[in-house]
Order: structure tokens, then sequence, then C-alpha cells
């Protein structure tokens, strides 16, 4: 499997991992492609995959987020790559940082150490809510409001050990990159997104975006993808080999990729225009065959034309992997039924160990 001498770390890797290489969507521009990538459409506004998932398999521990975003960027879509939509608002992702925040400084907003009064106020408050609920009938708003206060109580004590990272050992430190540069803050992302997934978080995004780090390369290609893959390669290998030595990885489902591609023929000088017809996304773990490609594009790189993977096949195979019926999972909502994969998706199943 050839692998761009710009991942070494990932390379080494390989063995593990599944290329899809002929992945391909419906929109050009990154704010609908992105959205497309992260909630089936890029037009409408829709419940992204984490809340589906959420929905669908609830979480494993109650003093948790059961979905968290991890240096969202808030361009191109924003809070909808993350939100909840016409969900219960309590399948929203809770968001760590932003893609403008040196991850240093992110942290979950409003979460201070818990005050033994605090607990008197949200029973009085619990209370005054649910008489109000009890005359106004159902609200899923204040219903989720209602919940997001008790999680948050109960977040005050986990969510600060679990974002502390300085019981990891040195090994594991190095083995993300963290602690020399330029590694060290995608490597506390992705150590950070381990810590998550084994404490029972059902959904982790990490990502890797604009404008803080520029993979949009018109321009400038050649430094610009060799310095992003830099701070990427050595986190993103270190968070599947930690996860394989902890015998996680055969249960958790590990899925790298973009909204797009980009185009085969030079754009100016030294850049790539994108290309949403045909790209590549890879996955790990969780059931997926490792050690194989699926697909391909033309000679050319320009258009998937094996095996092709649209956005809505790539959602209904990971809820496959992931034990749900992407045709059943189903909300009712403004008068039709609504799906991740709308009324299209093929699970393929050629990838599936």
């Amino acid at each position: 499997i050839e692998v761009s001498e710009l991942f070494p770390h990932v390379g080494n890797c390989i063995d593990d991992i599944c290329v899809v290489r002929s992945m391909h969507s419906d929109l050009v521009s990154h704010g609908g492609a992105g959205l497309q990538l992260q909630t089936g459409s890029g037009i409408f506004i829709r419940p992204s995959m984490g809340s589906w998932l959420l929905y669908g398999l609830g979480t494993e521990n109650q003093n948790l987020p059961g979905f968290i975003t991890i240096s969202p960027t808030f361009y191109h879509g924003g809070a909808q790559n993350y939100g909840s939509a016409f969900l219960p608002a309590a399948f929203q992702g809770t968001r760590i940082g932003d893609g403008a925040t040196p991850f240093s400084e992110a942290k979950i907003a409003n979460l201070e150490p818990a005050d033994p009064r605090q607990r008197l106020q949200l029973d009085l408050l619990k209370r005054r809510n649910r008489r109000h609920l009890e005359t106004s009938g159902h609200d899923p708003r204040l219903e989720a409001r209602i919940e997001s206060y008790e999680l948050a109580f109960r977040m005050q004590a986990e969510v600060p050990q679990v974002m502390d990272l300085s019981k990891e050992s040195k090994e594991t430190m190095e083995l993300y990159g963290i602690g020399e540069e330029p590694t060290d803050e995608y490597g506390r992302q992705c150590l950070l997104a381990r810590r998550f997934a084994e404490s029972g978080v059902r959904f982790v995004q990490v990502s890797h975006s604009y404008p803080r780090n520029y993979w949009d390369q018109h321009g400038n290609l050649f430094k610009g993808h060799s310095a992003n893959a830099r701070k990427v390669d050595k986190p993103i290998a270190g968070l599947l080999k930690d996860l394989k030595r902890r015998d996680m990885l055969k249960d958790t489902l590990l899925i790298w990729g973009t909204e797009f591609g980009r185009s085969p023929a030079v754009q100016g000088k030294d850049g790539r225009d994108h290309n949403n017809n045909g790209f590549t996304c890879w996955m790990a773990g969780g059931g997926v065959k490792g050690g194989m490609t699926y697909g391909a594009t033309d000679e050319f790189g320009w258009y998937a034309t094996e095996n092709k993977v649209h956005i809505h096949d790539f959602h209904a195979t990971v809820l496959h992997l992931l034990g749900l019926d992407h045709t059943k999972l189903i909300y009712h909502h403004a008068g039709r039924d609504h799906r991740l994969t709308d009324v299209a998706g093929e699970v393929q199943r050629a990838i599936i160990a």
C-alpha cells in the first residue's frame, strides 16, 4: 500500500488501516462539503453524525458528555458540524477549544469545582423547571436544559481528572509527540481523545483545521502540506498504536479524512484546487479490515471509478460497524422521517472484517 513520505509514522501502521480511495461527495465548497461529511447534508440543517450516534447508542458514562469535539473550526458551518439540529439538544457535541485557540488554553467553559451549596441551587432550579413543564407541556429545549445542568454538575468531578495528562507515562507522552515540536499540540488532542474514549465517551471528534492549521493549499502546497503533516503524523500513529496496545482498537473505530481532496492539476505555480469527485479517507479498528485498499480513481486521480463510496455510503458503513442499521436510525421531524443517510447509502461490506 503506497503511503506518502509525508506520513512515515502512519505508514508504519498501514497493516491496521483500510484506505478508501474512492470517496466522493456532492459539493465542492468547504462549507457545504464539510457539513455533508459531518451531517449528511450540505444544504439543510441536519444533526451531526456524533449526535445521531449518541441518539442511537446512548452513553456509557453518565458523568461525561456522550459526544466531545476537540478544537473544532468555527468557520464553514461552525457549530452545525457538531450540533444536534432537530434531535433533542442533549445529543449535541460538547466543545473543547476551537480552531483559533491554542490547545493549551482550551477548556470546557464554566467548569469549576463543585460547591456544596450548588447542589441545593440545582435542586431548587430543577423543581421550578419541572413545575413549569407540567403547565407548559412537552418542551425539548427546557428538558435538555434541565439535563445539561445535572450533567454539568456531575462533570465537575470527573472531567478534570480525564483532562489531566500528568498521570500519563513519559513513554506515552513521547509516543504522541507531546513535549516536542511541532507535534505537542495535536499530540495532546489525540491523547485526550483516547482518555475520553476509555472513560466511556461514545464519539470524539479531533480537528486540525482553519484558521490555525491551513490545509487549503491553493498555493504554497509543498511547504504547507509538509508543515501540517509533521504536526499530525506522529500523534495520529501514536493514537492508533496506543489503542492497539491497550486492546481498545478492536472496539474503537478510528476515522481520518477530510471533506474532499485536491485536484490532480496544478493551480498556479504550487497549488491544487478542490476535488470532491475522488478522494481518500482511512479507517482502522472497530471491525474494519486492516492492511487493504478499497476503490480507486481514474489514472489521473480526478474521478472515483472503482467501488465508489459516496458520503451516504460512508455513513451507512460507519453506523453498521457501530451496531446500527442506517435505515432504521430514524427521527420524525417536520412531517417526515429523517436519517443520517437520508434516502440513500449502502454498507460497504467488503471492508468489514
